[in-house]
């Protein structure tokens, strides 16, 4: 089952035509990938960056702007593991209002120490919860 955050669109996300400026839609995914840890893993992103120095910053993008949202549209995000690898995982982002899909990406996200800016391997007890949300994983 895939990950769902309400997003509202407001005013410092849009452009002065009154539309969401593209790499906003960045900061949402990030908020996104925020709301995934914080609600769904079980693993506060503030916990992971300040204690453990850990931090998950996007290695690859792919991103289809498909129909543009404007301030006060609520969008839902929607996130699914489709591949889960040693340091690293992919994630398909998709965000819509209703049945329209608004924007659609592909994120690498890549586990990294803050010490050294090199990647780690995830950690067993983080992979287990990732694995949950993984495309074609068993529900349960």
């Amino acid at each position: 089952m895939a990950f769902v955050s309400d997003k509202q669109i407001r005013f410092h996300h849009c452009d002065p035509a009154g539309i969401v400026f593209y790499p906003q839609y960045f900061v949402l995914m990030n908020e996104l990938v925020e709301d995934w840890f914080d609600r769904r893993l079980g693993i506060r992103f503030s916990d992971l960056h300040r204690d453990d120095r850990l931090g998950v910053p996007m290695g690859r993008v792919e991103c289809d702007f498909l129909t543009p949202s404007r301030i006060g549209d609520h969008l839902a995000f929607m996130l699914e593991v489709e591949h889960l690898g040693t340091a690293s995982l992919r994630i398909a982002v998709t965000a819509r209002s209703g049945d329209e899909v608004r924007v659609r990406a592909t994120l690498t996200l890549v586990l990294a120490s803050l010490e050294s800016r090199r990647s780690v391997p995830i950690p067993a007890a983080m992979r287990e919860r990732m694995a949950r949300d993984l495309v074609g994983a068993p529900a349960g």
